[in-house]
């Protein structure tokens, strides 16, 4: 202000001060020349001065401390809908003004990633209309639903399949698997053996439950004493697949098999031809007397199946409710499995082995269109590579839950990880730091900016301003969204294309009609009544079974070596 004042105050003086020299009766030209020239220069002070005084009023009256005028970007403000999207309506800022928005998912099928923190809103503003718009199509979709908090999702599920059922052009039905409450539970065995087509069924379900109760040894694949572990469980289920044409291939008769000593054990799966290959190494370790390396090979696998020894779990994996086909156009199916976070580990794995030989059945042609949601998708192992890949064809979506990505690559691998996140075709991000505000800020890509910078020197200031190309949402601004505020980027097709693929903005909610409609659904039914009594027969009966295998095998094998 100082340099300005030098300006004002002097060309103020000058300017009214001229007025004296006019005041007397001047007949000679020079006095007016002298008046000319006082005024002219008074007044280019006092006009110097103010262009000063207006920049620094200018600069100190702008409010936008934060850059949050120049962080916006016109957005896709049209519902674009085909039979198979879903769309959000949502709200956001442009050129300091409000305006209405959607975010148009219209290429499910390449698969969508939500992400966002605790309390950021992935179900309550993105996840739960994913399951009612699906549900609400005029030819509704098939759905398996990974409930982690259950039956928080499975119950949304549930009441719009009822409200929907009848759309649907064959008898479809909807199933829950729910270890908790087993009257509220239908029983389903994922090793059905119609559906265990060879050994490589065998040897990926093995995987499958073997890394859910050990997460960490999927960072070891090719591990020694991993891999016998899994070829061990992998020979155990192939052989009860093949006995009698799998009358007891359950994963409760595989964990009981296992229990086995080692002379009945190896004796019985050696009269199977197709896994003898897989078990030579232990067989001649036993025969060589050394116990040790044995127990190395094979202990780590019985002592973790020896955890889903349980009556409960025995009761729901031992049964035949339904199948795994959701996609079948003859009995089209939503399927929900409910995980409880006190049991993350037991449940996960028993769910993981479920999920994963859903994937394997349903990514064939000729099927309906299906969604799989994975709430907390880390907390399960599901290897969903080759469905995002391949299912967009066989009309399946994905969308994959996760808190963060670095949550996603701590459970996963950072190998895993990185494709999963760089194959699917949407992002929508709630509130994340770290890894994961940084990659959606490159994702959404950048912005021409207004950029101005002050200068103010002894004799002047100046004000310069340029345009830069600027992260449109930076990763500071990702880590303080609000709950409900969303960036990320979509998918489009080549019938639709979509010019404006990013956006920021505020989902909107009506939680009054959420109230309203959460109060008016039906519970998840009883499905049976379940007494504890009729558990433990059916545990003790799976437990007899294998004796009885065992006996009878080992008779047979005798009788053949006379």
């Amino acid at each position: 202000y100082r340099t300005t004042l030098r300006y004002i105050v002097p060309g103020l003086l000058l300017y009214f001060l001229s007025w004296f020299i006019l005041s007397g009766r001047i007949t000679s030209i020079n006095y007016f020349i002298v008046y000319m020239l006082v005024v002219t220069v008074g007044f280019i002070l006092i006009l110097t001065g103010g262009t000063l005084l207006s920049r620094i009023i200018k600069d100190a009256l702008a409010d936008d401390i934060f850059n949050a005028d120049n962080e916006t970007f016109p957005q896709e403000e049209r519902l674009i809908e085909n039979e198979y999207s879903i769309n959000l309506p949502a709200k956001y800022r442009y050129k300091g003004k409000t305006r209405n928005s959607w975010i148009n998912f219209i290429a499910v099928f390449r698969s969508v990633l939500v992400q966002g923190g605790p309390g950021a809103g992935k179900t309550a503003f993105c996840i739960r209309h994913f399951i009612s718009q699906a549900l609400n199509k005029p030819e509704p979709y098939t759905m398996l639903v990974y409930d982690f908090k259950f039956p928080d999702l499975s119950l949304i599920a549930y009441n719009h399949w009822l409200k929907n059922k009848h759309k649907y052009k064959a008898e479809s039905g909807c199933y829950f698997i729910n270890f908790d409450d087993l009257s509220r539970s239908h029983r389903c065995n994922p090793l059905d053996p119609v559906t265990m087509e060879d050994i490589t069924d065998a040897s990926e379900s093995a995987k499958t439950i073997l890394y859910g109760l050990n997460r960490s040894w999927q960072k070891k694949q090719g591990d020694f004493f991993v891999d016998s572990a899994i070829n061990f469980v992998t020979a155990v289920i192939w052989y009860l697949r093949k006995y009698k044409d799998g009358q007891y291939c359950t994963l409760p008769h595989v964990i009981e098999f296992i229990q086995l000593d080692y002379s009945k054990m190896f004796t019985l799966l050696n009269m199977q031809p197709e896994v003898s290959s897989l078990i030579t190494v232990y067989i001649q370790a036993f025969q060589n007397g050394a116990i040790e390396q044995l127990e190395g090979q094979i202990a780590s696998a019985k002592i973790a199946l020896a955890t889903l020894s349980s009556p409960q779990i025995y009761y729901i994996l031992s049964g035949d409710d339904f199948k795994l086909d959701i996609n079948n156009p003859e009995h089209p199916k939503v399927l929900c499995l409910g995980n409880n976070p006190q049991k993350i580990q037991t449940y996960g794995a028993v769910l993981s082995l479920y999920i994963n030989r859903l994937l394997k059945i349903i990514n064939k042609k000729g099927k309906l269109k299906s969604m799989l949601i994975s709430d907390e998708y880390p907390t399960i192992v599901a290897d969903v590579t080759t469905t995002i890949s391949t299912g967009r064809s066989n009309l399946i979506c994905v969308l994959l839950g996760v808190q963060s990505i670095n949550q996603l690559i701590k459970e996963y691998g950072k190998e895993q990880a990185e494709v999963i996140i760089s194959i699917v075709g949407s992002i929508i991000s709630g509130q994340v730091t770290g890894d994961g505000a940084k990659r959606l800020s490159e994702q959404i890509g950048r912005i021409m900016q207004d950029r101005q910078s002050l200068s103010i020197n002894r004799t002047d200031t100046s004000i310069s301003k340029s345009k830069q190309l600027e992260a449109a949402v930076p990763p500071s601004k990702i880590a303080n969204f609000s709950s409900g505020e969303f960036a990320g980027v979509l998918a489009d097709t080549p019938q639709q294309p979509m010019p404006l693929k990013a956006f920021h903005c505020m989902i909107q909610n009506d939680f009054d009609e959420v109230d309203r409609e959460e109060k008016a659904y039906k519970p998840i039914p009883i499905i049976r009544n379940v007494t504890n009594l009729i558990v433990m027969k059916n545990f003790t009966t799976i437990k007899e079974e294998i004796e009885q295998i065992a006996l009878s095998e080992m008779e047979k094998a005798l009788e053949d070596s006379e």
